[in-house]
């Protein structure tokens, strides 16, 4: 799975038991979809070349989180090596969302970034999974790379149409380190 083709729906959060299941932090509106047995996804790992794929064999609710059992996955230490991969789907198995403030990370990629006063500040690289939210990993005009909360105090406005982000950061966020 190509990384510019792909949504995040998923983040492993750790390894649970010894038969090789992954705690999984959803990111996704559709967990019975993109977690039923037979569904084919990918898991990036950050500095690897290219994502891994695996298909889904069970999940099931656990602790707020999902349990997931993956064909290939046998064992504690394969489990362990996914731990923080972001889990994917091709984009072209996704469905249109209906709420006019979400977005797919595919649709965010790639977009202007401005300020609330015009003032140019890059373009959106990539989004980035944490497990305290979204951020939106922006390269500057100035070559540099800042992390924006993606709430809307601070992202206000996204048009898509326009190609286009606005943000309003506090002091300091795009100030250079």
């Amino acid at each position: 799975m190509s990384e510019h083709e792909t949504l995040a729906v998923g983040r492993v959060v750790k390894p649970h038991g010894v038969q090789g299941e992954l705690v999984v932090e959803v990111l996704t509106d559709s967990p019975e979809l993109r977690f039923a047995p037979g569904a084919v996804l990918g898991a990036r790992r950050r500095g690897a070349a290219r994502d891994e794929v695996f298909t889904v064999a069970a999940a099931r609710p656990h602790a707020g989180r999902l349990l997931v059992r993956a064909e290939g996955v046998e064992g504690r230490d394969a489990a362990e090596a996914l731990r923080g991969a972001v889990l994917t789907v091709r984009s072209d198995q996704l469905e249109p969302t209906d709420d006019p403030d979400e977005f797919h990370d595919l649709e965010l990629e790639g977009l202007r970034v401005v300020q609330v006063s015009g003032a140019e500040v890059g373009v959106v690289r990539e989004v980035v999974h944490t497990p305290g939210g979204e951020l939106l990993a922006v390269r500057t005009s100035d070559d540099r790379e800042v992390l924006v909360p993606f709430v809307s105090e601070i992202v206000p406005e996204v048009d898509l149409a326009a190609g286009r982000l606005v943000v309003d950061p506090p002091e300091g966020l795009l100030d250079a380190g």
